[in-house]
């Protein structure tokens, strides 16, 4: 792909965590929250740097070309990994072109528009990274699993049908076709963190004083519909796994593996567009050259004209792009 290895490798190393679209999901039976393949943690260790580096060189590219931008959602239960991953995945990048989004309850002003608003109004900007630390699909799981929360959307009668569901789903996979149209990438992932993970999470949050501050009462009473947003995960991945904007379910149990996988999705949806650095015209380049002339006349004596040129020769032979 572009000539680039890494791109080839990269895309055999996520092909396993994509949801193929129009198949059927069932979380249980089709991924494995502990699956590392075959990895160990120190070999780890280098591909996260390594993916760190590319998402930063790339990253620079997609700011300069200024025409596609990056939406990345993600979505996991309570204690699913979400903060570390987007602090250690994006610990190389610029912080000016990223801009993280986390979604909490509604708010009076959110819930008196369509259900979809509050998110559109932290979509990237061209050139840009957003991240979203639950998403839109929040209204498809959590509203799914608590009905009352569909309540206080204060809907109209038709729009409560049994329907709602599949009709959210439609129009989320239209938006999502709408921004990819429009050169906005749409990458999903879903952590996916085993019960028993989650349980030991949660006692190192109340066994460390230092934790305690991340542990909510709300997350153990959630943690009961556990099956229940199983059945909505697993309905959400098979409806909304697109062509234009595909889901990946990246095996959490294992923090290192959460956040290896998440770098190498994000550098492969980055390198498929290809960013390039814009090139100039001979107008502009004629400016450049009399530009570094000037520049170059006001050296002090004894010391090159121009410092870096002379400290790497070969820099002005480089192909630009």
């Amino acid at each position: 792909m572009h000539g680039d290895e890494r791109a080839e490798r990269i895309a055999d190393f996520i092909e396993p965590l994509r949801v193929e679209p129009g198949s059927k999901v069932r979380l249980g039976r089709d991924f494995d929250p502990r699956d590392k393949a075959g990895l160990k943690k120190r070999e780890g260790v280098e591909l996260l740097r390594s993916g760190v580096e590319l998402l930063a060189e790339y990253q620079q590219r997609l700011a300069a070309q200024d025409t596609y931008g990056v939406l990345l959602c993600l979505q996991a239960l309570d204690a699913g990994g979400k903060d570390g991953t987007i602090r250690h995945v994006m610990s190389g990048v610029n912080p000016q072109g990223v801009r993280v989004s986390s979604f909490k309850v509604p708010s009076a002003e959110e819930l008196d528009h369509d259900y979809l608003w509050r998110y559109a109004k932290r979509l990237p900007e061209r050139g840009g990274i957003a991240i979203f630390n639950r998403s839109h699909y929040e209204e498809v799981l959590v509203v799914r699993v608590h009905p009352e929360l569909l309540v206080r959307q204060r809907l109209p009668g038709h729009a409560r049908g049994s329907g709602v569901w599949k009709r959210r789903y439609q129009e989320i996979n239209d938006w999502e076709r709408h921004l990819t149209d429009n050169g906005f990438k749409v990458v999903k992932i879903f952590l996916n963190l085993s019960k028993e993970e989650q349980r030991t999470r949660f006692l190192k949050r109340l066994d460390l004083p230092e934790k305690n501050w991340k542990f909510s009462a709300a997350d153990v009473r959630e943690r009961q519909y556990w099956d229940d947003y199983q059945r909505a995960f697993s309905r959400m991945l098979s409806a909304t796994s697109t062509e234009w904007a595909p889901w990946y379910v990246v095996p959490a149990d294992r923090k290192w593996f959460a956040r290896i996988c998440t770098a190498a999705i994000l550098a492969h949806t980055l390198i498929d567009i290809d960013p390039r650095y814009p090139e100039v015209d001979e107008e502009t380049r004629k400016d450049l050259r009399t530009a570094k002339r000037r520049l170059e006349q006001e050296a002090p004596e004894g010391l090159p004209a121009d410092p870096y040129a002379a400290r790497h020769p070969s820099a002005g032979k480089k192909k630009r792009g």
